[in-house]
C-alpha cells in the first residue's frame, strides 16, 4: 500500500536507542514477467523480486539520510524494462513506503471496445511488423450497455470496461497466454455516464471519470483477484462534463480533464495511516490551486513518462494545452507558447515510453494522426509530420516498447497501425493496415 506525504506510521526501530534508530524503505512492483530483477538502494543495499506487490528493502536508513532506489538488473526471458518513480528522498522520522517499480516489454496485445457492436476486440501484436491478429474468441461480448473506455491493469491480468449506456463497469480475466477475455461476475456500478476509466501504477485503485454526473467514481481493486470495491466516499466531484483521467507515473495524483468547464482538476491520492489510532483510510484532496484552466472543450490528457509534463487535447479549440507538473505538489503550469495548434478536433492525445514525442489523432476534415517532437528542456512541442488515419480516429494508444502507434477510427470501424521512427518519431502505416474492429471503436489499450 502506497502512502502520500509521508503521512505513515513509524517503521519498528533497528537500533536500541534514539540516536540509531533507522527507517526501512519498500513500495510496490508491478509488471515483472521475467526473472533476475534486482533493486539497489544506496548503491549497497540489493534486493532481488521475483513477484509483483510490496517490497521492502532489509537494511534500515536513519532519520535525516537520504534513500536513493535505482535499478541495478533489468529483468530477463522475457526482456524488461523496469522504471523507478518516488525513489528518492531524505528519511524523516518515517518510514518509506511509496517507491512505485514498473515494468514493461513490447505489447503482446491490443484491446478494442466498440461502441455500437457492444463488444471488445482482442488482437495478438506480431512485435516484428505490428500486424494485429484477432485472438480466438474475438470479439468478446460487453457484460454491459455501450462501452466506450478499456483500461488493463499494470500486470496484464485484467481489463475494466466503462459501459456508458448502463452506467457500469465490466471487469475481465485476461489470458496472458492467448489475450483472450473471460467476464468476472456481475457489472459494478458507477454514476451517471461512465466515459474514461484508469488504474493507478501500484495496481491499488481504479478510477472512472462520470461525464453525466460531473465525477469520479473510485474503487480499490482487490490484490490477485482484481474485483472492485467502492471506497467511501465513492465519488469525488470534478468539473463540468469529466471526458479524460490518467495519474502521474508516481500514483500520487488523479489529473481529470473537464469538458464543459476548459480546466483539470487535481487531487492527491493515497492511503493514510493516522499515527496515533493506527487506521488506514483514502484520502482524495483537491491540491491548491485546481482546477487549471486549458482550451475549450478538454477531452483527452497525457502525462510523460517522467513526470514531468501533462498534455491535454482541446476539441473545440483545436490545440493542445501543455503544462509542467510540480515535483512537490503536482500543480500544473502553461508551457510557454501553449496551446499549440492541432489539425480540426483533436480527439486523443498518447506519448510514447521515452517521453520524446506526441501524438494527436485529429478527427473530422483532417482524419489523420499527428507527431510532435517534445523539447527535453521546456516540454515545449514541435510538429513533426502526419500520417492518414481511417474515419474520425478517436483513440490513440502507443505500444510500450515505442514502436508502434494504434488508432481507433469510430466511423471506418477499423484500427490503423504505424509503425514509429525512434529517432525521428515520424510515422509509417504497417502492412495490412488498417484492421477490421467492431462498429463504432472508442477506446484502445495495449499491453
Amino acid at each position: 500500500m502506497k502512502f502520500l506525504h509521508l503521512a505513515v506510521a513509524l517503521a519498528a526501530a533497528v537500533g536500541v536507542t534514539a540516536c540509531n534508530t533507522k527507517y526501512t524503505v519498500g513500495g510496490t512492483l508491478t509488471g515483472l514477467t521475467g526473472s533476475g530483477l534486482v533493486l539497489e538502494d544506496n548503491s549497497g543495499n540489493s534486493l532481488t523480486l521475483t513477484a509483483n506487490g510490496a517490497f521492502t528493502f532489509t537494511t534500515g536508513i536513519e532519520n535525516g539520510d537520504d534513500y536513493s532506489v535505482t535499478v541495478s538488473t533489468q529483468p530477463t526471458n522475457p526482456t524488461q524494462t523496469c522504471t523507478v518513480y518516488n525513489g528518492s528522498g531524505t528519511i524523516d522520522k518515517a518510514a518509506i513506503s511509496n517507491v512505485v517499480v514498473t515494468c514493461t516489454q513490447p505489447g503482446q496485445f491490443a484491446y478494442v471496445v466498440n461502441q455500437a457492436s457492444n463488444d471488445i476486440s482482442v488482437y495478438a501484436i506480431d512485435q516484428t511488423n505490428g500486424v494485429l491478429n484477432p485472438v480466438a474468441g474475438s470479439p468478446f461480448p460487453s457484460t454491459g450497455t455501450t462501452p466506450v473506455a478499456i483500461a488493463v491493469d499494470p500486470n496484464g491480468q485484467f481489463a475494466y470496461v466503462a459501459n456508458f449506456g448502463s452506467n457500469n463497469l465490466s471487469v475481465y480475466s485476461i489470458d496472458t497466454t492467448t489475450g483472450a477475455l473471460t467476464a468476472l461476475g456481475n457489472t459494478v456500478a458507477t454514476d451517471l455516464g461512465p466515459v474514461a476509466v484508469t488504474v493507478d501504477p501500484t495496481d491499488t485503485y481504479l478510477f472512472v471519470a462520470n461525464q453525466t454526473a460531473n465525477d469520479v467514481s473510485a474503487y480499490s481493486i482487490g490484490a490477485g483477484t482484481g474485483l472492485l470495491t467502492p471506497l467511501s466516499p465513492a465519488t469525488i466531484a470534478t468539473g463540468q462534463a469529466p471526458s479524460a483521467l490518467t495519474m502521474d507515473p508516481g500514483g500520487n495524483y488523479l489529473y481529470v480533464a473537464n469538458f464543459t468547464d476548459a480546466d483539470v482538476s487535481v487531487f492527491a491520492i493515497g492511503a493514510v495511516t493516522d499515527t496515533t489510532t493506527g487506521a488506514t483510510t483514502d484520502a482524495f484532496s483537491s491540491i491548491a490551486g485546481s482546477p487549471f484552466g486549458t482550451g475549450a472543450g478538454a477531452i483527452s490528457i497525457v502525462i510523460d513518462p517522467t513526470g514531468t509534463y501533462a498534455y491535454v487535447a482541446d476539441e473545440t479549440a483545436d490545440a493542445i494545452s501543455a503544462f509542467s507538473i510540480s515535483a512537490s505538489g503536482g500543480t500544473l503550469t502553461p508551457i510557454t507558447g501553449s496551446p499549440f495548434t492541432t489539425a480540426s478536433n483533436v480527439q486523443a492525445v498518447a506519448v510514447d515510453p521515452a517521453g520524446a514525442h506526441i501524438y494527436a489523432a485529429n478527427a473530422t476534415s483532417a482524419n489523420d494522426l499527428a507527431a510532435y517532437a517534445i523539447t527535453p528542456s521546456t516540454g515545449a512541442l514541435l510538429l513533426g509530420g502526419t500520417v492518414t488515419a481511417g474515419g474520425l480516429p478517436a483513440s490513440v494508444a502507443i505500444d510500450p516498447s515505442g514502436n508502434y502507434a494504434y488508432v481507433g477510427n469510430y466511423n471506418s470501424s477499423d484500427v490503423s497501425v504505424y509503425s514509429i521512427d525512434a529517432a525521428t518519431g515520424l510515422l509509417t502505416a504497417v502492412k495490412g493496415s488498417p484492421f477490421a474492429a467492431g462498429n463504432e471503436p472508442r477506446s484502445i489499450a495495449v499491453h
